[in-house]
């Protein structure tokens, strides 16, 4: 199986290629812009398998595609979690939201595997796709949230938290009173839930609301330490990994 990577965050790209390695998945070519890509697609012969970022340096990597005829089956790498991603999941293999989980990659791998030997359509309609990036379809997101306080439910209004974060294998809302519930979720299943306008996963850990955001700082290896309003019970840092796709999403 010929695989290869199209994306422009060279430590990202090389992550992704040894988790796959691991997978048994050996990657024999990273690409990291559109016109990169282009060139590599006009004199090589095409791989089975692409993992796709969407958002490239140098512009969306669906304008390779109208340049070049790529046949290949392709899962997306990508931050648009705004976007109504079943399209993806009709007009590709799978998607992948960064920062990329280990166990959702060996399922995207295994999906491939089980679809290539019977030969199912695996082409993309990039002309919707791009049509979804700039015309999104218009979801309702989760407006609050309950949380049980002895024998009493207490209502949480989403625009009042100021950020989600896992601790201890539980979920918790910080509040922009100071304090700090318990939730009967996940971060994972608040993906389809927060508007992703007001809220962004900047780590495996934290979910932010940009409207607390006080301050941002530089961190070590290129990272990104934010401070909020009222929470500062442990420090909240942008995974280098998502640094580049937070940037994008606070302008």
């Amino acid at each position: 199986m010929k695989t290869i990577i199209i994306e422009d965050e060279k430590p990202a790209a090389r992550r992704l290629s040894r988790l796959l390695n691991e997978f048994g998945v050996e990657v024999s070519v990273l690409l990291h812009s559109v016109e990169e890509a282009i060139n590599w697609f006009q004199n090589n012969e095409h791989p089975d398998l692409i993992f796709l970022d969407i958002q490239l340096s140098d512009g969306l990597s669906f304008e390779i595609f109208d340049v070049v005829e790529v046949k290949s089956a392709i899962i997306f790498t990508t931050a648009f979690d705004e976007y109504a991603l079943q399209a993806f999941k009709l007009n590709s293999i799978d998607y992948l939201l960064k920062p990329i989980d280990d166990e959702e990659l060996k399922k995207a791998v295994d999906k491939y595997r089980f679809l290539a030997p019977k030969k199912q359509k695996l082409a993309i309609d990039f002309e919707d796709i791009k049509k979804l990036l700039v015309n999104p379809v218009e979801r309702e997101f989760k407006k609050r949230f309950t949380t049980k306080i002895g024998q009493h439910l207490k209502i949480i209004n989403a625009d009042e938290v100021e950020c989600f974060y896992s601790e201890n294998k539980g979920t918790y809302a910080a509040t922009s009173d100071g304090r700090n519930y318990l939730l009967e979720t996940t971060l994972e299943n608040l993906e389809d839930e927060l508007d992703p306008k007001i809220f962004f996963r900047v780590s495996r850990k934290f979910y932010v609301n940009v409207n607390y955001i006080k301050d941002m700082v530089s961190y070590t290896n290129s990272r990104l330490q934010i401070k909020l309003e009222r929470f500062n019970d442990q420090e909240i840092i942008v995974s280098r990994e998502r640094v580049k796709d937070f940037k994008l999403w606070l302008e």
